[in-house]
């Protein structure tokens, strides 16, 4: 068999909503399969410094920030902040049309005053796994500070999240022909989106990894559950949804496979000969 590449989104695929421990089913898929000779990466939204926990683990490298941000080991093979008139332009349209902000950068993010107390207000009406991961990330403090403490750092993409769909349309108008908006939900009137930069997203970020490894993208396996993993599963040679995933992602998917708390992530390694 020919040496495959594996890409694991982590919230909602590699772990459950918001943690950093995946299930021992998933980790000793991970560890067979890498013995088996195949190459396992993170591919997630999340920024290098909220995802690099798990890579003790043990991952050959990761595709953070949505595909921004790209480490094979310990060597950087791409890396594509908003420039600095990028950046100001999308902090002060969201601020001006009252969207929450997180700026994500390399080793955390910088989320506004006040996100957690909106979070906390809806999720007692919606309980959607993407409330859930930011409400645990905050809580948790996955590398999360306040807006003040943010200090100019390079800025990757944005989470927001907006009380209406008419306050981010009202964004969107203004970015979207550099920004790409991902809505990951907009159930009940909450719209949680990433602002992504058209230069990158995750199936471009798979292309990458590939070209730098000479491995054809027909080798390339990923799992997701959400809208941000679109593109990587429209990339991949096999791509695979978890049960609890998006429904319009599950279309997209090739197959659909159990929940990470069921062993899906291992029966799905197995039925596929990848450990």
């Amino acid at each position: 068999m020919s040496k495959k590449i594996i890409f694991l989104d982590i919230d909602g695929t590699l772990t459950e909503p918001g943690r950093n421990v995946p299930p021992a089913s998933a980790l000793e898929a991970v560890k067979n399969a890498r013995k088996a000779g195949n190459l396992v990466f993170l591919c997630s939204g999340r920024n290098y410094g909220m995802l690099s926990p798990l890579l003790a683990y043990g991952f050959d490298g990761a595709v953070a920030s949505a595909g921004g941000y790209i480490a094979c080991g310990e060597q950087v093979i791409y890396d594509c902040p908003m420039t600095e008139e990028q950046k100001e332009k999308v902090m002060k349209t969201l601020e001006e049309n009252g969207v929450y902000r997180t700026a994500e950068c390399v080793e955390g993010a910088y989320a506004d005053e006040g996100l957690e107390d909106f979070l906390r207000e809806s999720f007692g009406k919606n309980g959607s796994s993407e409330l859930i991961r930011w409400r645990e990330m905050i809580k948790k403090s996955f590398h999360i500070r306040p807006m003040e403490e943010y200090a100019g750092q390079p800025v990757y993409k944005f989470v927001v999240m907006s009380p209406s769909m008419d306050n981010l349309n009202r964004s969107k108008r203004v970015l979207e022909s550099e920004f790409q908006f991902c809505i990951q939900d907009d159930s009940r009137g909450i719209v949680n989106c990433e602002i992504i930069n058209r230069k990158f997203n995750k199936g471009m970020g798979v292309k990458r990894v590939c070209e730098y490894y000479q491995i054809p993208i027909s080798d390339a396996v990923g799992f997701g559950d959400s809208m941000n993993d679109k593109e990587m599963l429209e990339t991949v040679g096999l791509s695979i949804c978890m049960e609890n995933g998006n429904e319009a992602v599950k279309k997209i998917a090739d197959e659909v496979c159990p929940p990470v708390t069921e062993d899906g992530l291992w029966k799905a390694f197995q039925k596929h000969n990848l450990m």
